[in-house]
């Protein structure tokens, strides 16, 4: 499943490292793509869509599907 998530907070090459890091580590994600501009991330995963927002929002940032 592909899943594009807003990340409201996310201002920085530092901050897009962060969630990119976090979401690819979590067990069922395949693939990870962050829009800095777009402020979104694109996740290819087949895990629970509340795991990914709860490591996104664990990082300091505010997730919005």
């Amino acid at each position: 499943m592909k899943t594009v998530i807003k990340v409201n907070g996310m201002m920085c090459e530092h901050c897009k490292k962060a969630v990119n890091d976090g979401l690819s580590a979590i067990d069922g994600v395949s693939a990870v793509e962050i829009d800095l501009a777009a402020k979104t991330a694109t996740v290819e995963h087949d895990c629970d869509l509340k795991i990914l927002t709860d490591c996104i929002e664990d990082l300091g940032f505010d997730p919005e599907i």
